[in-house]
């Protein structure tokens, strides 16, 4: 915040886990400088729920800026879907409409459309675009059967999760392999981390699925207070944090396990690292690549996690 006032910054691109992260710390920092300059905000690299992006428009954009929410990967070549900023309307989580020239769907997991608004499933590209990939460098293969095989060639698999609303807005809801399947209703990562975060006491939360004998899946629920909070009793934040899934939600997405810890454990560009989670829920040995872990004082730390 002191360098966006130093240096009259007027575009703050971030991860929504970096937002909030800023939350956590409490308001108090940003509104000890001038961000005036700001003219327009940005979100990249997961889904930003509603209440974190309220925060991002009100505390650092004085209600001023729009938020541009994008969807790209790295192997579009550039933004995908996102709202024009000054054009589009917002609506807080959402990541708007394709941009011109991109043709985006929902399909089933037979590859037929899902029309009917809300209704999840894979989000595909059917139409070529500028800038997309054409290949792995000296592995076509792994191309094709990375992208495209799933529905026989016909459309760019992003390996997303979402949904499109009544008004044809899209809302991601997580990676497909993050997608949890508890008595065989498909529920997003995104949806309820969402609901969570929701809970005044709540800075950060991440879900992941752990076996259960009954549903296939039980939804197990790590989460970071805010500050202030960190002393309150965690038998009742829990008990709310429940019923608060429930009345948002439904019966169906309540967490099993509730687990308070101080961080999650995030790649250094921000996203979180949800692998590592799943394994440390079903009591096993993380034995995956953490190159890209910015801290790995936080698996050790999630060791110990308090329930």
């Amino acid at each position: 915040w002191k360098m966006i006032a130093r240096h009259g910054v007027s575009i703050l691109y971030t991860a929504p886990t970096a937002v909030r992260a800023f939350m956590k710390m409490g308001d108090e920092w940003p509104q000890r400088h001038d961000l005036s300059s700001l003219r327009l905000l940005g979100s990249v690299g997961e889904p930003m729920n509603p209440e974190a992006w309220i925060w991002y428009y009100k505390q650092i954009g004085g209600g001023r800026c729009p938020v541009a929410d994008t969807w790209w990967q790295t192997e579009t070549g550039g933004h995908m879907i996102a709202p024009l900023p000054g054009v589009t309307a917002n609506k807080p989580g959402s990541c708007a409409l394709p941009l011109p020239g991109i043709s985006a769907r929902i399909v089933n997991d037979q590859g037929a459309p899902i029309t009917a608004p809300d209704a999840g499933g894979y989000l595909v590209i059917d139409r070529p675009w500028p800038g997309m990939l054409r290949g792995v460098w000296g592995n076509p293969e792994r191309y094709v059967e990375s992208y495209w095989a799933k529905f026989d060639n016909r459309y760019y698999i992003a390996g997303d999760s979402a949904r499109r609303d009544a008004d044809g807005y899209f809302w991601m809801m997580g990676r497909i392999d993050d997608v949890l399947n508890v008595s065989g209703h498909r529920l997003g990562t995104a949806e309820v981390e969402s609901a969570l975060v929701a809970h005044p006491a709540v800075s950060e939360a991440a879900i992941v699925g752990i076996p259960h004998e009954i549903k296939g899946e039980a939804i197990c629920a790590f989460v970071v207070l805010k500050h202030q909070h960190q002393g309150d009793d965690r038998d009742e934040l829990g008990a709310a944090l429940r019923t608060q899934v429930t009345e948002l939600i439904g019966a169906i997405a309540r967490p099993d396990d509730i687990r308070f810890t101080d961080a999650l454990p995030k790649t250094r560009s921000g996203k979180i690292m949800r692998r590592l989670l799943r394994s440390i829920a079903r009591g096993e040995e993380v034995t995956q690549d953490m190159s890209t872990l910015e801290d790995e004082g936080t698996l050790q730390n999630l060791g110990t996690v308090k329930r």
